[in-house]
């Protein structure tokens, strides 16, 4: 098991991609923030599959935070990333400092619109600008053919890939499935925040998206089916339920039933907000 390469620094990174070129060697890109699980693996998994060289940057983006937010708090666990990392084949780790990434004198952000509009902006004003920046970044500095981002955090996706066509940044972006525990939960960082009694509700939110996306294929009324997510997670244990709505796939546009869409949900067990997606079929009903 050979432990991948780490680098701190933007210099010391291009170097090594320079080297790999000079080789005629593929780069796939799994940009993290670290507290890596195994729907993160999945992700390098498929970047090694798609490329001779994987890049994982492990890099706690607080750009994305807002000052209400647990930027603080959020696990970091390097030592363990690495050796995880290693586990899986990845070549190279970036794991740059803050001022590495944004110097004292740094003050360009970048703004996305469309697919970032709505859903978690409603909640987190500042979360895709700050996305959309480190991503570019990371893109810039790495320069991958290739990155993989899982479909858990779905408008991230979207918004990600909007981002490249508007920007003519070539790099391809490829969505990788929702890893998921046994009991369907999606893995996520966030879920180290909860005990066992937390986890046992947080597995209900799968449940009952499922039930409601092969609900509204099937012509369930949208509003009416939304509303009865809502009321299920609350009844389920969660204290707050920020969304649910459902979106087109594509361009996260409103829902119309002869397209494939995602519906997309976000709620609260205590202090930990937890989000989730399923995608629904193409109606099997009229519009």
């Amino acid at each position: 098991m050979s432990r991948p390469i780490v680098v701190e620094t933007v210099s010391a990174l291009r170097a090594q991609i320079r080297d790999w070129r000079r080789e005629g060697l593929g780069i796939a890109m799994v940009p993290t923030m670290g507290a890596l699980h195994d729907g993160h693996i999945s992700l390098v998994r498929m970047a090694l599959a798609s490329a001779e060289r994987c890049v994982v940057s492990i890099f706690v983006n607080p750009t994305q935070f807002a000052p209400t937010e647990d930027l603080d708090k959020y696990p970091r666990q390097l030592a363990r990333d690495l050796d995880r990392l290693a586990e899986a084949g990845a070549h190279l780790a970036f794991t740059p400092g803050v001022a590495e990434m944004y110097p004292a004198d740094f003050a360009t952000r970048i703004s996305v619109g469309g697919p970032s509009s709505g859903l978690e902006s409603e909640f987190r004003p500042s979360f895709f600008d700050g996305v959309a920046t480190v991503v570019a970044k990371l893109f810039l500095q790495a320069a991958p053919d290739r990155a993989i981002f899982g479909e858990k955090d779905y408008q991230q996706l979207c918004v990600v890939r909007q981002l490249c066509r508007d920007l003519d940044l070539p790099v391809d972006i490829i969505g990788a499935p929702t890893v998921r525990d046994a009991h369907g939960l999606a893995m996520s960082s966030r879920n180290a925040y909860l005990d066992e009694k937390g986890l046992a509700v947080a597995r209900q939110l799968n449940v009952v998206l499922r039930r409601t996306a092969a609900a509204l294929t099937a012509g369930a009324d949208e509003a009416g089916a939304t509303a009865e997510v809502r009321q299920a997670l609350i009844e389920a244990g969660f204290q707050k339920v920020d969304y649910v709505a459902a979106r087109e796939s594509l361009t996260l546009a409103p829902w119309r039933r002869d397209r494939e869409g995602r519906l997309l949900a976000a709620a609260w067990l205590g202090t930990t907000r937890l989000i989730d997606n399923l995608e629904i079929p193409a109606s099997t009903q009229p519009p």
